[in-house]
């Protein structure tokens, strides 16, 4: 069975969603394609901080910006930096001024899903494969054996992207640096030394190529990303499967470090493995009638500049406004979206690999404290 779509995104995420709801609002039909079952098949994740010069300006675009205001997590602004014996070196409270309020990653998702006609997001619907046809169409077919057709196919799927083969040999590489993600849950109640460490924003904590990335959750649970500089094999030596083994194998490597450090480790009532990855720097591709990219898609960066939610997001907004701008005029649309979607990622990119160097190389935790106390080098 196959369908036509006169546009098809390809991913439900913030990025592909946001190009929906900009779509909707200025009258031009969409159909989004998600691999996921359903709205609730995972959770989504920790906090946001969302950007005034991108993420806001697309909740703008998207008519959603009052909602926007309305989930904003207050006090989330606030940062700590400390060092692996407990030190802090940097303490900032949020006094309401800064342009990076945070929210909830699913909070943020369920706004612009709400946004959203019925039936526009088709779910459980995986990609396996995308093909050129003839005059621009594209035809993409999904794991259920079911395909479209579409006049302008635009990939919002991710890192692993099925719809960029079609315009990029380009594939995501290993970065050095490995995630474990981590929960906490009613940390105030059943972990307390972790609130206690982490406060009540932004927390970052590094050393030796090591370190903790966490934030307060909305429901009060605590959100760690403990972050390594290691193999690329290194998490496939873990037995994630038993969550008592992988945290004495985590541990291993902090030993010495402060125990309520450490209790971000073995408190956590979850662990899951993740490699960052990312595009190289600069990635683009030559125009190729009836297919774009956006988000993660066009720019998979590694964490370290806090931009990739909000780029996809940026983009959708973007892309959608090029196309309401351009009436009859697809490939017009998308020569003046890509003409600046790739500086814009390009400097994005370059800022967050910087940052990863940084963060992680010799006196990282030095130059960060310099960073955050008297700003960038100049």
């Amino acid at each position: 069975m196959s369908t036509h779509h006169p546009i098809a995104i390809i991913g439900g995420g913030l990025g592909g969603l946001t190009a929906a709801r900009v779509l909707h609002v200025n009258g031009i039909e969409a159909a989004v394609f998600e691999r996921e079952a359903s709205p609730k098949a995972r959770t989504q994740g920790g906090m946001l901080d969302i950007h005034e010069e991108n993420g806001q300006q697309a909740l703008r675009a998207a008519d959603l910006y009052d909602g926007f205001l309305e989930i904003i997590r207050k006090g989330g602004q606030a940062l700590r930096l400390l060092g692996p014996d407990g030190t802090v070196h940097v303490a900032e409270e949020d006094d309401g001024t800064g342009g990076r309020p945070e929210v909830d990653r699913g909070d943020l998702r369920d706004l612009l899903l709400d946004s959203l006609p019925d039936g526009m997001i088709h779910w459980g619907r995986k990609v396996t494969a995308a093909r050129a046809l003839a005059g621009g169409r594209h035809e993409v077919t999904f794991a259920d054996g079911t395909t479209l057709t579409t006049d302008l196919l635009i990939g919002a799927d991710g890192a692993w992207s099925r719809v960029r083969p079609l315009l990029s040999d380009a594939v995501p590489a290993y970065t050095g640096i490995s995630f474990v993600e981590t929960d906490l849950l009613e940390a105030d109640t059943r972990h307390p030394r972790g609130p206690a460490v982490v406060g009540d924003g932004f927390f970052i904590c590094l050393g030796d190529g090591r370190g903790f990335l966490a934030h307060k959750e909305t429901d009060g649970g605590l959100h760690v990303y403990t972050a390594l500089k290691a193999d690329e094999d290194w998490l496939d030596t873990v037995d994630f499967a038993h969550l008592e083994e992988a945290k004495k194998a985590v541990l291993a490597h902090f030993e010495g470090w402060d125990e309520a450090l450490r209790g971000l480790i073995a408190d956590a009532d979850a662990m899951t493995p993740r490699r960052i990855h990312a595009l190289p720097v600069g990635h683009r591709w030559g125009r190729v009638p009836g297919v774009t990219l956006l988000g993660d898609a066009a720019h998979v960066m590694s964490p370290f500049a806090g931009e990739g939610a909000n780029l996809a997001m940026f983009d959708g907004a973007e892309l959608a406004s090029a196309i309401a701008s351009h009436p009859g005029d697809r490939e017009g649309a998308l020569t003046a979206y890509e003409e600046a979607l790739f500086p814009r990622s390009q400097a994005s990119a370059a800022d967050s690999a910087q940052s990863l160097a940084t963060m992680f190389g010799p006196q990282g935790l030095e130059r960060m404290v310099e960073f955050f106390t008297t700003g960038p080098a100049a």
